[in-house]
């Protein structure tokens, strides 16, 4: 359902070279870019990341209540991920583990404060 998911930047260099780290690991690159953004996926026909400047001029701001999951395979898979992203300079927003029954996660914010979860589901 979901095509595409967009989070603002206001240093698209230094996001863009945050995110072709932190996606390379997980098998997404760049799908497209221009002067306001760049986009990452793993396929044009699956759901998709982009990073842009904001359209009307003003300044980017993480909002409040707004997260973006990435599905992985595995526990191994969302440790790795997790501790890419804080080697990458990323904040720490919550360690990986299980949260409720059968939902595996980690959290964390991206250089310009954006929050990002890996995930995985237990049986």
């Amino acid at each position: 359902m979901i095509g595409y998911v967009t989070l603002g930047s206001n240093d698209l260099q230094r996001a863009a070279a945050f995110y072709d780290t932190l996606l390379a690991g997980i098998g997404a690159s760049r799908l497209w870019e221009m002067d306001r953004g760049i986009c990452w996926g793993t396929h044009p026909e699956r759901p998709q990341l982009a990073i842009m400047r904001p359209f009307n001029g003003e300044p980017a701001t993480a909002g409040n209540g707004v997260m973006v999951g990435f599905y992985l395979d595995n526990r191994a898979d969302v440790d790795k991920l997790h501790a890419h992203a804080l080697q990458l300079g990323s904040q720490d927003e919550g360690a990986p583990g299980l949260r409720g029954d059968d939902f595996y996660g980690a959290y964390f914010r991206d250089l310009d404060g954006n929050k990002l979860c890996c995930f995985t589901m237990v049986k």
